[in-house]
């Protein structure tokens, strides 16, 4: 246990501290009193024991010569409790560095998962210092600590709902009567001996605001019940109390109207996720809210350490909590963050993907390298059928294989009409009976693939990533009122080249106006995924279910969550979290979020012609395909490539003869 503020002192330097202080007190008189100030050290042990034990213990008094304070330090010190102890002296208070430092070794890690404090008032004027200590401290920021203060009973109400215990869920005063400090007569000994009241906060008990309780009598020579319930666990009533929210439009997330001849900004909410989600928390917790809209419509960006927006009103405590915000290292800094729904990835919307060129779909059944190995298989199996049937010739004699011969008949058996067998030999026709079974093989495979891609025509690749989209001579935007906070950090401080070019290039346009001149071409709509997906769906897609853009599969994940913003130490944050939790286990959250999306399409397709003109394409959801010219245009040009050859050749021959004739 180390002594902060003045320096450092050993374990037996406070108990000599606890020693000195109660042989102060001298006399029949002194006893007596001294017995009431044991009993509330072991009071405090006692609370320790039941409520706190494991927890990383903060004692603070406002002088060392305190007896309650010298008592609880015995207790603790004997039953070796650590704990950071502390004597926050006026004169303390005021010096800044100290209390600097004093601040940030005070509440131990961030990883301590349970802190305590015990505060000794039993001094004269000590409150105010006490609370001032308290306030300044960042005990507001720490709603879990529980808080246990040993004063005069005249001080209930004062310190109990002081600003500084505003967000404390647990707090309990050992109230003390007020002639235990005094020593003059037998009247006041025997008032010194009347039970310590034990009061307790209740952060919600006056119709939602924080009030006291008395919770029980505690007799100096009676230990506490262990039955008795001096802290409230279970906080799953909020008693009506009122939060004020902030919120921005964003759907599906949070969709409302502004309230009309409304100067406060108030809004009227339309059913959207975050709206069903409030009105869970409200039928769980007991709460009312008083919601309104973020004037700039901003999340909140850093501005030297103070944010504007969303963010902005939660630093300064003006809100209690905001709806859809994305958790970034600076936001995290100042504001807490409630876990609520995955985060909506980045998509690309740009037009469908365009039909391959009819005129290469005799060769499209095919990849390059397989034309490439069949027709060097063609050559060689030729060349060996000439040889092997010229070495038979020599050996045996008979009719001779010409190797144009050899060739016509490969291709032919390829082509599923191959001319009269030129082999003369045994080993010939083995080796042309394995060639036909090749040509099997390989004909089916090309016949059944050419029906495949004659009915089924392919397309272009699709744009899914930001790579895809740099590689094209292309454009894109985003929408102004996204390309804030969380979106233009991710852009802005991306190290990927990819990812630098994308945002060096960036133009800034409406959703519905990037959309129009997506559909001129050559230009791509980067949104978040599920916003999109609505807007397309309801004003883009026609009645048979058509639309002319394509919203890219592969999601661009710029953050990984979703959430609301809380103002730092709010007390409801574990209550909403542990809610949220279950929707979000339970599959409620995923099944609101599809819900509202399609509820919202089709109110928007309900308000509006369900085929909206120049989006339907009549070759579009057709059950079959009929071939045509267009489709089988490759087989002509094929002919005619093939007729211009032989005209050529043909050509060449009679220049040929011409020129070597001697007439």
């Amino acid at each position: 246990m180390a002594l902060l503020g003045y320096g450092v002192v050993v374990m037996a330097g406070l108990v000599g501290i606890a020693s000195a202080s109660r042989q102060e007190v001298r006399g029949p008189e002194g006893e007596m009193v001294g017995q009431v100030l044991e009993q509330v050290g072991i009071m405090v042990d006692q609370v320790v024991e039941m409520h706190l034990t494991g927890c990383h213990l903060v004692i603070i008094s406002t002088t060392r010569h305190s007896h309650a304070f010298a008592s609880i330090l015995r207790r603790l010190s004997a039953d070796e409790k650590p704990g950071v102890v502390v004597e926050a002296a006026s004169e303390f208070i005021t010096d800044q560095l100290a209390r600097d430092n004093l601040f940030q070794e005070l509440w131990g890690e961030d990883s301590v998962s349970c802190r305590g404090l015990i505060l000794d008032l039993t001094a004269s004027n000590s409150t105010a210092i006490g609370l001032r200590f308290m306030l300044s401290s960042g005990l507001h920021l720490r709603s879990q600590t529980r808080v246990v203060i040993v004063g005069r009973r005249s001080g209930v109400r004062e310190v109990l709902l002081h600003h500084s215990l505003r967000n404390t869920l647990h707090a309990l005063y050992l109230a003390l009567h007020h002639h235990t400090f005094l020593t003059s007569s037998p009247h006041q000994l025997v008032k010194a001996l009347d039970p310590v009241l034990v009061y307790r906060r209740c952060l919600y008990c006056n119709n939602g605001g924080a009030d006291v309780q008395l919770v029980h009598q505690w007799s100096h020579n009676h230990r506490i019940d262990a039955t008795n319930d001096l802290f409230l666990d279970n906080f799953q009533n909020m008693m009506g109390s009122e939060l004020s929210i902030v919120t921005v439009p964003y759907f599906p997330y949070m969709d409302f109207e502004p309230c009309r001849n409304n100067p406060e900004g108030l809004v009227k909410l339309k059913d959207s996720l975050d709206v069903r989600i409030l009105s869970t928390l409200v039928t769980k917790l007991n709460f009312t809210y008083k919601i309104h809209a973020e004037p700039l419509r901003s999340f909140g960006e850093d501005k030297n350490g103070k944010f504007t927006g969303m963010i902005g009103k939660l630093q300064q405590e003006e809100t209690d909590l905001s709806t859809i915000v994305a958790p970034t290292s600076g936001r995290l800094r100042v504001v807490d963050f409630l876990r609520t729904y995955p985060s909506d990835p980045l998509a690309l919307t740009s037009l469908k993907p365009a039909p391959l060129p009819a005129e290469l779909s005799l060769v499209r059944p095919f990849e390059g390298e397989l034309w490439v190995a069949l027709l060097v298989s063609v050559g060689a199996w030729s060349v060996c059928l000439w040889l092997l049937q010229r070495a038979w010739q020599w050996v045996a004699g008979g009719r001779r294989v010409e190797l144009t011969t050899a060739l016509l008949y490969g291709w032919g058996a390829l082509l599923n009409d191959p001319p009269r067998d030129p082999s003369v030999s045994v080993s010939g026709r083995l080796l042309v009976g394995w060639w036909l079974v090749f040509c099997l093989i390989i004909t089916t495979g090309y016949n059944s693939s050419l029906v495949a891609h004659l009915t089924v025509e392919g397309t272009t690749r699709p744009l899914d990533t930001f790579e895809d989209l740099v590689q094209k001579p292309w454009k894109w935007a985003v929408d102004p009122w996204l390309y804030k906070g969380a979106t233009l950090e991710y852009f802005a401080k991306h190290s990927s080249p990819v990812v630098k070019k994308i945002y060096n290039n960036m133009e800034m346009l409406e959703a519905k106006e990037a959309l129009q001149k997506v559909k001129s071409g050559s230009f791509s709509l980067i949104d978040h995924k599920n916003y999109i997906q609505v807007l397309v769906a309801s004003y883009y897609t026609d009645s048979k279910g058509y639309t002319p853009f394509y919203i890219s599969d592969k999601g661009i994940t710029v953050i990984a969550v979703f959430g609301w913003g809380v103002r730092r130490g709010a007390p409801f944050l574990s209550s909403f979290r542990q809610v949220l939790s279950r929707l979000e286990d339970a599959g409620i959250i995923d099944h609101w979020t599809q819900e509202v999306i399609t509820r919202r399409v089709r109110e928007n397709r309900e308000s509006q012609s369900l085929d909206p003109p120049g989006i339907h394409d009549s070759a579009q959801g057709r059950t079959k395909v009929v071939l045509g010219l267009h489709h089988l245009q490759g087989a002509f040009y094929l002919l005619l490539l093939g007729a211009g050859i032989a005209s050529l050749t043909l050509l060449g021959e009679n220049l040929t003869i011409c020129c070597s004739s001697p007439w």
